[in-house]
């Protein structure tokens, strides 16, 4: 799947929250509603933006080191949402706004 398909399904509510569930990470998914709610947006709005802000931001290194993750995982999907959502959580890519 192409990220801009990834970024598409992410815009649903039901779709964004399973994916996030199904990353095993619960602390991930109450810190994106957390940013969805902060934001006054929805979970799928927050998730997709965050996928085009790691997209549009990460830095060749941090692109060389997605690309060793994906290497070495069983689920590159998986992997690449992950280090998206970590990435702008962190504060890595800035403090841009959802609405931008």
């Amino acid at each position: 799947m192409l990220l801009g398909d990834i970024i598409a399904r992410l815009t649903d509510e039901t779709t964004a929250t399973q994916t996030i569930v199904d990353l095993g990470d619960l602390g991930l998914l109450a810190e994106m509603q957390k940013q969805a709610e902060d934001n006054g947006v929805s979970l799928g709005a927050y998730a997709a933006w965050t996928v085009r802000t790691y997209a549009d931001n990460a830095s060749s290194d941090e692109w060389t080191n997605l690309m060793g993750a994906l290497n070495r995982s069983a689920d590159p999907g998986a992997t690449c949402l992950q280090r998206a959502f970590g990435y702008v959580l962190t504060g890595i890519a800035g403090s841009a706004a959802v609405n931008d």
